[in-house]
């Protein structure tokens, strides 16, 4: 990789850290029809993070036993096996007593509100993580990282990005040849059917939200209102 500077680039190659993540978290929850600020779709994110580290960590763990751990390792090694072993903790939602030498509690994954199969993919992706690497070390002494991925999520075809939720379910569009499209966040009907609308509901609901696409019965600018203005027919037309 690039970096600014000869000590930025040394420490990279003596950590090789990593920056693994993920987006789209907002369309998954609405899509799913899970609040964004619920203990349920807490506990789903934190899930999912835990799998993608979890898993991370284990594969580094497998490319150390033949690759070597990370130059930086041995001098590191207590500190970072402590880290493991807190993440592993809070995937299980240990209790405040059990974290090692952690002066604010981490907020583990609620097993009341995980969905059990995603619980149970995190635990297990830890308990492999800590064993693997307590054998043989990490290739790499960070792995994930959750950035704001306001570019690529775009490139991705992300509704949302990062991990924050949608910041407007109606969005201008900029037109190259000029003027603005309106569009409707596309998770809006299947979290709706989700929810369980009928299909005539979410069809007056998207058109409330982003309007007909036409001046015939609008309430305050359709024809009548424009040919009292002097417009002729030819004019509303166009």
């Amino acid at each position: 990789a690039q970096f600014p500077s000869k000590e930025v680039a040394q420490l990279s190659y003596e950590f090789r850290t990593l920056g693994l993540g993920y987006a789209n978290l907002g369309s998954v929850l609405m899509v799913s029809g899970i609040p964004y600020d619920s203990d349920k779709a807490r506990a789903i994110g934190g899930a999912i993070t835990a799998i993608m580290t979890g898993i991370a960590y284990r594969t580094s763990a497998e490319m150390a036993e033949t690759l070597g751990a990370f130059a930086g390792y041995e001098r590191n090694k207590k500190h970072m096996l402590r880290v493991m072993r807190n993440h592993r903790l809070a995937a299980y939602n240990a209790d405040a007593s059990a974290y090692e030498n952690l002066e604010i509690k981490p907020c583990g994954i609620d097993p009341k509100h995980c969905p059990g199969y995603l619980l149970e993919a995190a635990t297990t992706a830890w308990d492999q993580a800590l064993q693997v690497g307590e054998q043989f070390g990490f290739r790499n002494a960070q792995s994930t990282v959750i950035a704001p991925t306001g570019t690529i999520g775009l490139l991705m075809d992300c509704d949302t990005t990062g991990v924050e939720p949608d910041f407007a379910l109606v969005k201008f569009k900029k037109l190259s040849g000029g003027g603005y499209f309106k569009i409707v966040n596309e998770c809006v009907p299947a979290a709706l059917e989700t929810i369980g609308y009928k299909p005539n509901e979410i069809d007056a609901i998207v058109k409330y939200a982003k309007g007909n696409g036409t001046l015939s019965a609008c309430p305050f600018i359709n024809a009548d209102t424009l040919r009292a203005k002097g417009f002729n027919n030819s004019d509303i037309e166009k």
